[in-house]
């Protein structure tokens, strides 16, 4: 198990001792969850203009990736919704690269995965990373019927990848851009690990499969980036966000700017202040392997008893969950966090 302690897609599913597991989660992160200390200065940034949001148009991405029906790879569903993705993107401005590559899965399987990545400001050196998985789950291993069956995954890919569809819309039809290049990564494989019910020793890796490949063969073999931002369940109605320990164990100050950027919006109540144990997610493999900083902005339940909200990895993760306030939120900030960057 990774120094992490928790998998982002593996809370609950593996079938070891309550003692073990709780073991092996305090020795990996640390104390439970625990207030960060509330700042004494109030940092005050010129105003700045930057595109608007819509939280409408986000929402209707992410239905249409829904709509497609679960994108478990090698399906058409997923063919489809990847076909799509590109032509949007290609569409709003960006520069686009097809990653394909295969992949083995946990249990053999020939994966045929592609990774989607797309630039903006090409010429800037200065370049931020912004990701989020396209895939969905197809196991419903965290639900009480119809496990083996997958999911819609409207939270669970569809809403991160809806973000940063409405934020490169929003910044390609702008007269002012940011000053800094950025580039959009669409992972591939990012759900497709080991479920609870596949007998054998557990795989730790077998999740994260196209941050995975994209970290080890980027899409250019000297890309690099200041930081990195991934998204990953960032549209359910009444989320919270906590500061998450991967991403504050390698990149705390992207945490801070993104997390104060947040509240200077007006979005604290969704970018609380609080340190969350650390999982492994597609950052995991950026930071690890890329060595890029990279952070996560990730759905955090402060009470219930579930890291995520009770629809992960069931099939009431669909589009009765999404929420525009939420995807707002999320957005707005890192449209507001790209502008503010200097070269």
């Amino acid at each position: 198990m990774e120094l992490t302690g928790l998998m982002k897609n593996k809370i609950n599913i593996v079938s070891f001792s309550i003692g073990v597991l709780i073991a092996i989660f305090t020795a990996g992160c640390g104390p439970d969850t625990k207030p960060v200390e509330k700042t004494t200065v109030t940092e005050t940034l010129p105003a700045i203009v930057t595109p608007v949001f819509n939280s409408d148009s986000s929402y209707l991405y992410v239905a249409n990736q829904v709509a497609f029906g679960p994108r478990v790879p090698n399906t058409k569903a997923h063919q489809q919704c990847g076909e799509y993705l590109a032509k949007f993107f290609m569409k709003n401005g960006g520069w686009l690269v097809r990653q394909e590559f295969t992949a083995k899965a946990f249990d053999g399987t020939e994966l045929k995965l592609k990774n989607i990545v797309v630039s903006y400001n090409t010429k800037a050196t200065k370049r931020i990373l912004l990701a989020a998985h396209w895939d969905t789950r197809p196991f419903a291993d965290q639900d009480s019927n119809d496990i083996k069956k997958p999911i819609d995954g409207a939270n669970d890919g569809a809403s991160g990848v809806g973000v940063l569809m409405e934020l490169a819309r929003v910044i390609n039809a702008a007269e002012k851009k940011p000053d800094v290049g950025f580039d959009i990564i669409l992972f591939d494989g990012e759900d497709y690990g080991q479920p609870m019910f596949y007998p054998g020793e557990y795989q730790n890796d077998s999740w994260c499969l196209g941050s995975q490949h994209w970290a080890k063969q980027k899409h250019k073999a000297d890309y690099k980036a200041y930081y990195g931002i991934l998204l990953d369940m960032v549209g359910a109605k009444d989320a919270t966000f906590a500061r998450e320990g991967v991403s504050l164990e390698n990149a705390p100050s992207v945490v801070q700017n993104v997390w104060s950027t947040a509240e200077r919006l007006g979005y604290g109540n969704q970018f609380i202040k609080i340190e969350s144990p650390g999982i492994t997610d597609d950052h995991t493999y950026i930071n690890k392997l890329a060595m890029i900083p990279t952070i996560d902005i990730i759905e955090y339940e402060t009470s219930g008893g579930n890291y995520f909200g009770s629809y992960w990895h069931t099939h009431n993760d669909n589009m009765n969950v999404i929420d525009k306030t939420t995807l707002k939120a999320v957005g707005q900030t890192l449209i507001e966090v790209l502008y503010r960057e200097k070269l």
